[in-house]
């Protein structure tokens, strides 16, 4: 898991475009998955445009949540690779 803030970052600028999965901890012992298409980056958040069946079309989260682990990023082409 990268250690900062700035690699978590550039590591997800390089897979724009991507299919991913984000697990979301929403509660003690309880997660979220989201599918979609990782869509933009900026200087704090990203955005992950979400499939058709979702309820909502397009989420953020912040590089924080991953360094806290509060969300888990997977990417299809991996091996279930956390970012």
């Amino acid at each position: 898991m990268p250690a900062n803030l700035n690699t978590i970052k550039d590591e997800l600028d390089n897979r724009l475009g991507e299919k991913v999965m984000v697990t979301v901890q929403v509660g003690r012992n309880k997660t979220l998955e989201r599918h979609g298409t990782l869509s933009e980056t900026f200087p704090a958040v990203f955005i992950v445009d979400l499939e058709k069946d979702e309820n909502l079309k397009r989420v953020s989260y912040s590089y924080t949540d991953i360094l806290t682990k509060n969300i888990e990023v997977d990417f299809d082409d991996s091996n279930i690779e956390e970012v």
